[in-house]
Parts: structure tokens; sequence; C-alpha cells
């Protein structure tokens, strides 16, 4: 599933325009190319990667910060093609296929929502990442003391106010990006938006 998600990831940035590259995604300073970027760590080989993160002192955002820089001195053609040879299967995304498949979701989800380019995402993987969310995200911040409905494909999880909503909007929401919220209903939405704003 992992490999199918960046394929269709690769298959959307071949037909960006230089504009659409520059532009902002729904992850906090980080421009679309700056995503990309950061999706680049399946390209390195183990020991690299291990080495990369005793540089960053074990920080998650230290180590994005790393990509990213290393990102700005790239063009965006070789950005694709570095991004495409992680396609079929890098070493983390063979270690951790299913955080690796919720990064790469909610990452994808990440650039098209902004650019205004909607997809329709197959209901296997929505599932998969809905029952195995990125624990990177710290889930349960979101999660704890709510029930969420999803109304197209056969999901709920927790107790409490009820929240409810494409597969789509619940992951992004779950992953904190605020602006899935719009596409939310039910009377666990202002908790969960209390919650966005203190994240």
């Amino acid at each position: 599933m992992v490999a199918q998600e960046r394929r269709e990831l690769a298959d959307l940035l071949r037909t960006l325009t230089p504009q659409q590259w520059e532009a902002e995604s729904l992850c906090a300073g980080w421009r679309v190319r700056d995503v990309v970027a950061h999706l680049l760590y399946d390209a390195t080989p183990p020991l690299g990667y291990a080495a990369e993160i005793l540089r960053a002192g074990g920080s998650p955002d230290r180590l994005n910060a790393l990509y990213i820089r290393r990102g700005h001195a790239l063009g965006v053609g070789e950005l694709l093609t570095r991004f495409e040879s992680t396609v079929d299967l890098g070493f983390f995304t063979r270690s951790a296929p299913l955080i690796a498949l919720a990064d790469t979701m909610i990452h994808h989800q990440d650039l098209r929502r902004p650019l205004g380019l909607p997809r329709q995402i197959p209901a296997r993987r929505l599932l998969a990442v809905l029952r195995h969310p990125d624990p990177f995200l710290r889930p349960g911040r979101t999660m704890r003391g709510l029930r969420f409905l999803a109304t197209d494909v056969p999901w709920e999880h927790g107790r409490g106010p009820l929240v409810t909503g494409t597969a789509e909007a619940v992951i992004m929401a779950i992953a904190g990006r605020a602006s899935a919220l719009a596409d939310l209903t039910g009377p666990g939405v202002d908790l969960l938006r209390d919650r966005h704003g203190r994240m």
C-alpha cells in the first residue's frame, strides 16, 4: 500500500507548476518542496540515517530541519528524482510500513488540500491509517476522550463527544491539521479545535 501511495504522490508531483512547488503546505513553515525534501528520509541508507539521527541529537524536529536545509540546495527536478527513488520501498518503509504509509498519506494531503487538488483514496489505505495512526504525531493528544466515526469507511474509535466526517478529514484532524476541522461535524469538534489551538 505504501508503495502505491508514494507512486501516486510522485505522479502528482510531476504535474505541479514551479509556482505550486513553492506554495505553502499544511505543514507550518513548509512549502511543497520542503515536504518532499522531508520525505527523502527513505532514500537514505540505514547507516546514514542512523548517523543523521545522532547528528540531530535524536530530535525529530532537528532531523526534519536537516532534510529541509538539504532540500534547499536541490532543484525541483532533483527533488522529484530522489523521491521517485523511494517509491519501491526504502529501508524505513520496509521496516515500518504502517508508519510510512501514514506519514506519506498525511503529507500527500498536506500538498493536495491547499492546492485544491482532491483525490479518491482507496478505503483499504484509509482504514490502515485510521487503525494505525502515525505515533510520531502523538495521536493521543487529539483522540483521547472523543468518539470518532468515519462516514465513508467502516471505522469508529473511542468514547466521548462525537466527531464525524470522511476518513481523510478524520485522519488529517488527528494528525493536527486544523484546516480539516471544517470538514467535521459533531459535539466533539469544539473540544478537538481547542486541542489544536494548544498544539
